[in-house]
């Protein structure tokens, strides 16, 4: 499968493609979700440079701080990209960990934000759903480049991966579960989720909500996905992604729980709050007193 198209000496890769093609839908979305709740929408075209440089930089990060095992087997270490310079920042290859692409974009918005005085927490809101659109149109990136695939499967959906492509112990395997396609199809219907979301259940949502939402859902779903995974990026013999995957849903949904905790669990009917003893136990002294 071609790489990309040539123009004379230029090549446009395709993943670079795929994945610039996922970064201006959820701009677009984001803008229109922007429109809907009657904001200035082009805060989102012009925050968008820096969040997807700090999104790029912190995905290629976690890549290189976590490579799958069988890049270190051949020698392709944390290590390894730190005394080569060129190979890691040759995104065009792959190499792009979700986890640090959602942190490093969230800190530039962070930082975005805070410069122009408006609120992080509302305007992460307004692009968490198109995230999860970004993301199912990035993944085809993988398909393009054969990674991200799982175990050996025989399903009607199964994809063939080139021999050049597969793990030396499944050299005689030709086809294998699509993670990627996983993985698009679920951040299509999570984007459906979050949508509605917005929409069903504003007059209870906090501003905030909705990514954090995004932050229980996505990471849950992966959690599950890495057990089909073959080349996990390990770290001390741990699943990096799958544990922190884990750690962050648990959080999130936590933080929710924290957040909505006079809704959740509503005052008995017959306790008072401690401002009504107050103001009790005052009436009954200056009836005493009279």
């Amino acid at each position: 499968m071609a790489e990309g198209i040539r123009i004379g000496p230029l090549t446009l890769n395709y993943y670079g493609m795929i994945i610039m093609a996922g970064v201006i839908a959820a701009a677009a979305l984001s803008h229109y979700e922007a429109k809907r709740r009657k904001l200035n929408a082009d805060i989102v075209w012009d925050c968008l440079p820096w969040v997807v440089l700090g999104g790029v930089i912190g995905a290629r990060i976690w890549h290189i701080l976590t490579p799958p095992a069988s890049m270190v087997e051949q020698g392709v270490t944390t290590w390894y990209y730190l005394t080569h310079p060129l190979d890691a920042i040759a995104i065009w290859r792959g190499g792009l960990g979700i986890p640090g692409a959602v942190a490093g974009g969230a800190l530039a918005l962070y930082l975005y934000t805070r410069k122009r005085e408006i609120s992080f927490l509302l305007w992460v809101d307004i692009i968490a759903p198109g995230l999860a659109l970004a993301q199912a149109i990035g993944r085809w990136g993988n398909f393009i480049n054969q990674e991200v695939y799982g175990r050996p499967s025989n399903l009607p959906w199964a994809i063939t991966i080139d021999p050049r492509y597969r793990l030396p112990e499944y050299r005689d395997v030709a086809t294998y579960h699509p993670l990627f396609l996983y993985e698009s199809i679920f951040n299509l219907l999570n984007m459906g989720f979050l949508l509605w979301l917005t929409r069903k259940m504003a007059h209870k949502l906090k501003q905030g909500d909705i990514f954090l939402s995004y932050l229980v859902t996505y990471p849950m779903f992966r959690f599950f996905l890495e057990f089909l995974r073959l080349d996990a990026s390990l770290v001390g013999g741990v699943n990096a992604n799958q544990t922190l995957m884990l750690i962050i849903a648990l959080a999130a949904a936590g933080l929710i729980v924290w957040r909505h905790r006079e809704t959740i669990f509503p005052r008995q009917a017959n306790e008072k709050p401690e401002h009504e003893d107050i103001e009790n136990l005052e009436d009954a002294i200056e009836k005493n007193e009279e």
